[in-house]
C-alpha cells in the first residue's frame, strides 16, 4: 500500500487545513490522479467549511468487468463521519461520483443543523 499526502497552502490557518491522506492499495497512483482527487475533494470544503479530515482509498477490484476502479472516500466532521464507494471505469470517474454522494452528504447534514 502506497501513502501520499497532500499538504495545502501554508499562509492559510490551522484551523483551516483539512488533512487528506490517499492511498493506493496494490498499486502505485501517479501524482496526476492525486492531485485530480485532491482538487475533488478540497472542494468539498466550499459547502461545509469544518472538514476535519479525509481519506481516499483506491482499489482495483479483482473482476472481469471493465468497471473494476474502486474509489473510497471518507471524511470526518464535527460529530461524525461521512463515506462514500463508488466503482466505475476510471480511478477519476469513480473519485468524481464519490465526491458528489459527499456533497450531497455534507448539504444534507448542514441542513439538519440549521
Amino acid at each position: 500500500m502506497v501513502r501520499l499526502e497532500s499538504s495545502k497552502d501554508q499562509d492559510k490557518t490551522k484551523e483551516e487545513i483539512m488533512d487528506l491522506n490517499v492511498h493506493a492499495v496494490h498499486f502505485n497512483a501517479d501524482r496526476k490522479l492525486v492531485d485530480f482527487i485532491n482538487g475533488k475533494v478540497e472542494k468539498l470544503e466550499l459547502f461545509f467549511d469544518n472538514i476535519i479530515a479525509g481519506e481516499v482509498f483506491l482499489k482495483v477490484d479483482k473482476s472481469s468487468n471493465q468497471e473494476n476502479k474502486v474509489a473510497e472516500i471518507k471524511i470526518s466532521i464535527p460529530g461524525k463521519e461521512l463515506f462514500a464507494k463508488k466503482k466505475c471505469k476510471s480511478f477519476e470517474e469513480a473519485a468524481d461520483l464519490a465526491c458528489e454522494a459527499l456533497r450531497r452528504q455534507v448539504k444534507k447534514h448542514k441542513s439538519k443543523q440549521l
